[in-house]
Order: C-alpha cells, then sequence, then structure tokens
C-alpha cells in the first residue's frame, strides 16, 4: 500500500550552511557575507578592498566549502525529531543542490545526525526531479520543503499536485525573505511545520491547503 512521500531540500533546511560558510569565508578567504541580500552574487564582498566577489567565484568558492568544511553544518532545531515522526507514516526523500560527487559525503553527514533517508542530488531547478519522485513512488500525498522561493515555482510548474512548504531555518536570512510566492505555506521552524506536514498528507489536493 502507497504511503505518503515527504522530498526535502537539505541546506538551511535540514542542516545550518549559511553560518558556518560565513565563518569559514571570514577566515580563510578574508571575505564577508551580508545575509540581507536577496542571494549569492551580490552578498559576498572581499574586505581588503569591499569589491563584490564576482558570480564566477562563488561556485568555486562553495565547492572548496563542501569538499573540506561539510563538518562546520549543525543540524536544524527539530528537524531530526520531526522527520523521525513522519518516517513512521510517509516515505523521504532528502532533494539536495550538490553534484553526484558530494552525494557519498551527504549521506555520511545526514546520517552522523541521525537522519538516514534517501539522498537524491540535483542541479538547477527541482520541478522536474520532483514529479520524477512523485511518479516513481505513486504516493498517496506529496509535501516539498524548501528555502528557495524559485524551488516552490518550479514545483508549481512540474508537478502541481505537490504541497509546497516554504522553510527558512536561519533566523538571520529569514527575516529578510519574503514568503515564496508559490508555495502553500511559509513556517521556519520543524516544531511547528510536522502538524501541518501531517495534516496535508490526509488531503487529497493542494488546493486544500
Amino acid at each position: 500500500m502507497n504511503r505518503p512521500l515527504l522530498i526535502t531540500d537539505c541546506d538551511e533546511v535540514l542542516l545550518h550552511m549559511v553560518t558556518p560558510f560565513e565563518a569559514w569565508l571570514d577566515e580563510a578567504h578574508d571575505i564577508a557575507f551580508a545575509m540581507e541580500q536577496p542571494d549569492f552574487t551580490t552578498a559576498l564582498t572581499r574586505r581588503a578592498d569591499n569589491s563584490i566577489v564576482e558570480t564566477e567565484h562563488i561556485g568555486p568558492l562553495l565547492d572548496r566549502f563542501f569538499t573540506t568544511e561539510m563538518h562546520r553544518q549543525t543540524l536544524v532545531p527539530h528537524a531530526a525529531q520531526a522527520l523521525a515522526t513522519i518516517a513512521e507514516l510517509a516515505d523521504i526523500v532528502v532533494l539536495t543542490n550538490l553534484t553526484d560527487e558530494f552525494h557519498g559525503s551527504r549521506v555520511a553527514q545526514l546520517d552522523a545526525v541521525g537522519i538516514r533517508h534517501r539522498v537524491q542530488c540535483n542541479q538547477g531547478g527541482k520541478g522536474q526531479p520532483v514529479a520524477a519522485i512523485v511518479a516513481e513512488y505513486q504516493p498517496t500525498a506529496t509535501v516539498f520543503v524548501d528555502d528557495l522561493a524559485q524551488h516552490h515555482s518550479s514545483v508549481a510548474r512540474h508537478a502541481p499536485g505537490v504541497f509546497r512548504l516554504h522553510m527558512v531555518a536561519e533566523p538571520r536570512i529569514a527575516r529578510h525573505r519574503d514568503a515564496a510566492r508559490h508555495a502553500h505555506a511559509r513556517i521556519d521552524d520543524w516544531a511547528e511545520a510536522l502538524p501541518w506536514i501531517i495534516a496535508r498528507f490526509a488531503d487529497a489536493s493542494p488546493d486544500h491547503a
């Protein structure tokens, strides 16, 4: 018998990423990270001359962080407990925007904090991979959780039958981010999100969210 399905992002949903990334940028590269900025393209500046770090340098910095600094990431409060409760009644897939070379590291990283579910790496929009996962599992209902508004737009376009929860677990960023227009709800704490997710598993359609 098919079960409900939770598809969740990892960074800034299950694990804190921007705070350890900020610390590493400061320590290793003398780069400041302004969390109030809408994205990385305007948020990183060199302390030496206050110049913005060019877009082409941001990807390599992120790759180096995930190659050597994943141990700095910490578990988001209430995330492990919420997933343990959800796992009793639903399947769980962690859909993370990392290249495949980091798959093993991400699995090990989550395992170390007690989160042991399927991990799928992705690049770009999440709508098509979410649609493919839904087609594979054929769940009774699906909830998608992510911190980035563009992924909710992508899922709304490619998998409109999925419930979409916008969650930004880092308070220093959350206060600067509006609720995603294509999400059904915005909840930034897993303890509060848990009853909403469980209620959606009992719904027949996102129109009821």
